[in-house]
């Protein structure tokens, strides 16, 4: 079975692309179809995660999508929805630094990496679900592995960051792989591929 994600984030894809069960392969919606413009502007990652389904329902293939984030809990759960538009434009570096900026002298830096995924069937099926890995701000920048978030985020049971444990580690444990191996086997059972 050929999915298309509703992505334009190649890092995104390669963590899902080594996620795919056996006899499924995976492809960017831009290989077929022209990219759109989804202005991610829900107060979930469900919601977000499903604009972006929305924008090629009509497309005649099954979809893909996905929308995370960083929730921190001293920060009120920023910044959440909107952590690829925080700082919109500014490299992932500099949007660390405000980060940690902000946690400056906070003690409490409890913290969780969200995914909601959805699954879309040309016919009308719709199957989501989320996946969530909790964790804790580390007091710098440390790692260059990973993407986005991952250089300052310490997962539960680890004193290093997704920057530095590397993909092996991230790909069994992270937000995105907890909700797309959910995904993925219910899309099984949904195709009677089980």
């Amino acid at each position: 079975m050929r999915l298309y994600l509703v992505s334009g984030n190649r890092h995104k894809f390669q963590e899902i692309e080594r996620l795919l069960p056996e006899g499924f392969d995976l492809d960017l919606i831009t290989s077929i179809i022209p990219g759109k413009s989804v202005v991610e502007d829900a107060g979930t990652f469900y919601g977000n995660a499903l604009k972006k389904i929305e924008a090629y329902r009509n497309s005649g293939v099954y979809l893909l999508s996905d929308d995370s984030g960083l929730v921190i809990d001293a920060l009120g759960g920023f910044p959440g929805v909107n952590s690829a538009r925080f700082m919109e434009g500014a490299s992932y570096r500099d949007k660390m630094l405000e980060i940690l900026a902000r946690m400056k002298g906070e003690k409490k830096r409890t913290a969780r990496f969200v995914c909601a995924a959805l699954f879309y069937d040309y016919s009308g099926g719709l199957l989501g679900v989320e996946g969530s890995v909790e964790g804790r701000i580390a007091p710098g920048i440390s790692g260059t592995e990973g993407f986005g978030y991952d250089p300052i985020f310490i997962p539960d049971g680890y004193d290093r960051t997704f920057g530095q444990l590397g993909y092996e580690v991230k790909n069994r444990l992270s937000h995105r792989a907890i909700a797309f191996k959910k995904l993925f086997s219910l899309v099984c059972l949904y195709n009677g591929q089980v």
